[in-house]
């Protein structure tokens, strides 16, 4: 015998772009470029045990409803575009009860003509992207989550790695100054909203969550004197948590960019070693890969 354990179903890779303009100035415009991914949960067993599509609202009618809702409501910040959107399905269905909306923001950042902001002309300026993750169940209650993923940086000093185990399988010499480059996957999960109207009124508040912890994260990286790659990361999470009291945890995935010393001495004794070093060679695989999860002690 064999049974439906869990099902769930949706729309990937929604593609849409808003301009909304300025009240005042139409010709001062703003961009948000999204990839959006909606699935649905709830009594849709029959759709797979029965070959019975009643329960079924189409994937193409959740393309066009995110288009819709887009259209009719504000997209920024991100984590309340995907508040409504969830809360649309649990309210307009009632067989479904439980709503996961995904949102990538591709970056466009306005850029400068002769020294002054163009208004209405950007830049992808990298690769980095916003993320937003949110659950929302039919009771109302709203689980918000914001993130950064593929923010590529990168010190050429300030950075140490010592006094690790030393026993038979060791090769990897200590140091205490070498380059340090990870691309920063963050994520920082918020306390639980009640519903909607919850969500709506700390709209400033998730905002100034995802600006504080990636500002967090650049200047950490950046001061911290760091003694590995783990305790920055604990420095980064201390201080996200205290500066945003709506966000509950925070994690980081932060794989190791490796560059080595390249030893040239065989060229004329040229010294590239230690303090003389400043030709290196990026590395690919293997690497490290440095992971936590920080938590509010209550």
């Amino acid at each position: 015998m064999a049974k439906l354990s869990a099902a769930r179903y949706g729309k990937d890779n929604i593609r849409l772009l808003k301009v909304e303009r300025d009240a005042t100035n139409p010709k001062l415009q703003y961009v948000y470029e999204f990839t959006i991914r909606v699935m649905l949960e709830g009594d849709i067993a029959t759709a797979y045990t029965h070959a019975d599509n009643t329960p079924v609202v189409t994937t193409d009618s959740m393309k066009n409803t995110t288009h819709i809702l887009a259209k009719k409501n504000p997209v920024s910040p991100p984590e309340l575009f995907a508040a409504i959107l969830g809360t649309h399905f649990v309210t307009t269905y009632d067989h479904i009860h439980k709503v996961f909306v995904h949102i990538v923001q591709h970056r466009w950042t306005r850029y400068a003509v002769d020294g002054v902001p163009h208004e209405h002309s950007f830049i992808r300026d990298g690769e980095e992207v916003r993320v937003v993750d949110a659950e929302i169940d039919e009771s109302g209650e709203i689980l918000l989550s914001g993130g950064i993923a593929d923010l590529l940086v990168l010190k050429s000093t300030g950075s140490a790695f010592y006094g690790y185990i030393q026993d038979k399988y060791t090769t990897l010499p200590e140091t205490w100054d070498r380059i340090m480059s990870t691309a920063i996957d963050s994520n920082w999960k918020f306390k639980p909203f009640e519903n909607l109207e919850a969500v709506r009124s700390a709209v400033d508040t998730l905002e100034e969550g995802y600006q504080s912890a990636r500002n967090i994260t650049l200047k950490t990286f950046a001061l911290d004197d760091s003694a590995s790659v783990q305790a920055t990361l604990f420095k980064m999470c201390k201080l996200i948590l205290s500066a945003n009291s709506l966000i509950a945890e925070v994690k980081y995935a932060l794989p190791n960019k490796h560059y080595f010393e390249i030893d040239l001495s065989w060229f004329e004794g040229l010294k590239n070693t230690g303090a003389d070093a400043q030709v290196y060679a990026p590395q690919s695989n293997p690497n490290g890969l440095i992971t936590a999860t920080v938590s509010r002690d209550d």
